[in-house]
């Protein structure tokens, strides 16, 4: 497989706008902080099936999927990705529903960093000093919320962690994205339907309850969740490494900015540090990266 080497006018427009409707994200999900984070992603799993479905039949790449489907193994990394993910996404939609934007914001703002050192650490890969230094100064910041706060930032490390180990995952598992995805939501599917269900049936459930506002606002999590997914998947495919790398973080600094200026979420002294710690580190790994990407 050939590495992209130029960047596509069509591939930043599709990069950008996954990233820009990751950034919003947060709008949709506090509009459903009455909703049960559970509840809300079971419904994200259930609608992302059919959404997913078609893209894959439009692609002509169902043959792919029903394969996956057959293969023990497949499915074995299957179940480890939808598992991860569906953690990530709990521990986000908990976040933004309880009023931790913020931590949403951070925790995406440190994934390049930790996946950086998940490579070093699984796969072997050399840190050159950018790297270094960028780690350090994160690593500081969060010493510094730890320290105001007086615990670790568990939220934000809880979803770093999470999306490293599915990353590295995901990765691992010899399929496309939109096939792999198909795959991840339909393992995900019988649970999603059964909690669904559950809640069905002891009266709870906020689908089909007589709100209209859930009845549209739940069935729209498949196309919230799957459409930037596809966007990003296609997008990817026709930009540099380095570009995705610089384009990632303009989802935690939309989510910064919607924690701040709408959520109105405080921002007191030791995140008026510890934030522009983490900028000025992923300025010095960005810049790492285009030097080692130009040389």
């Amino acid at each position: 497989m050939m590495t992209q080497t130029k960047d596509s006018p069509q591939g930043f427009a599709f990069a950008l706008s996954a990233y820009v409707l990751w950034g919003f994200l947060p709008l949709y999900m506090k509009a459903l902080a009455d909703v049960p984070a559970a509840e809300v992603i079971a419904h994200r799993v259930i609608w992302s099936v059919p959404v997913a479905g078609l893209l894959l039949v439009w692609l002509g790449r169902t043959a792919d999927f029903w394969a996956a489907l057959r293969n023990p193994r497949m499915l074995g990394m299957g179940v480890v990705t939808a598992g991860l993910i569906s953690l990530n996404w709990g521990i986000y939609v908990w976040s933004i529903q309880n009023g931790h934007a913020l931590d949403a914001a951070l925790g995406y703002y440190i994934n390049p960093l930790v996946t950086v050192l998940v490579g070093a650490g699984l796969l072997g890969e050399r840190l050159n000093r950018a790297q270094m230094a960028a780690l350090v100064l994160a690593a500081a910041a969060v010493g510094v919320l730890t320290w105001d706060a007086g615990r670790l930032p568990v939220l934000a490390l809880g979803m770093t962690a999470t999306w490293a180990a599915y990353a590295y995952a995901k990765k691992q598992l010899p399929i496309g994205p939109n096939q792999g995805f198909m795959l991840e939501v339909t393992l995900l599917l019988p649970l999603a339907l059964g909690y669904a269900g559950w809640l069905a049936a002891k009266g709870e459930s906020h689908f089909l309850n007589g709100i209209a506002f859930y009845d549209w606002m739940l069935p729209a999590a498949g196309v919230v969740t799957a459409v930037p997914l596809i966007l990003y998947a296609n997008g990817a495919k026709l930009l540099r490494l380095s570009t995705i790398g610089i384009l990632q973080y303009v989802s935690p600094t939309l989510i910064f900015l919607v924690a701040v200026l709408v959520f109105g979420e405080p921002f007191g002294w030791a995140r008026m540090i510890a934030f522009p710690m983490i900028w000025a580190a992923l300025a010095i790994y960005s810049l790492g990266m285009l030097r080692a990407a130009r040389a």
